[in-house]
């Protein structure tokens, strides 16, 4: 997706979806508009986080990305069906 305008990302500090990402990542991609569209639905925001600037999150994530987490949660990997996003951030799960 390249560089991305943070306004219309979503990209803040406080954002409830967060998408951890590596570059040249196909599934990467196809996740974050999935979560774009749910979260501009929604009013929601959401950021990404490049795993390869830290270790740790290289470590933890790099068999797994794209990762998605709601509120500080896990709620998928590789792959982000739109429905369930949908339904967790209205439910707040």
């Amino acid at each position: 997706m390249g560089d991305r305008d943070p306004e219309k990302s979503g990209n803040t500090a406080d954002s409830r979806v967060v998408v951890y990402t590596r570059p040249g990542c196909h599934l990467c991609e196809v996740a974050m508009l999935t979560i774009a569209q749910v979260c501009d639905e929604l009013g929601e925001s959401w950021r990404e986080v490049d795993i390869t600037g830290d270790p740790q999150l290289t470590d933890r994530y790099t068999d797994q990305v794209p990762v998605t987490t709601v509120d500080g949660r896990q709620h998928d990997y590789w792959r982000v069906d739109a429905d369930r996003l949908r339904a967790d951030l209205l439910t707040g799960r």
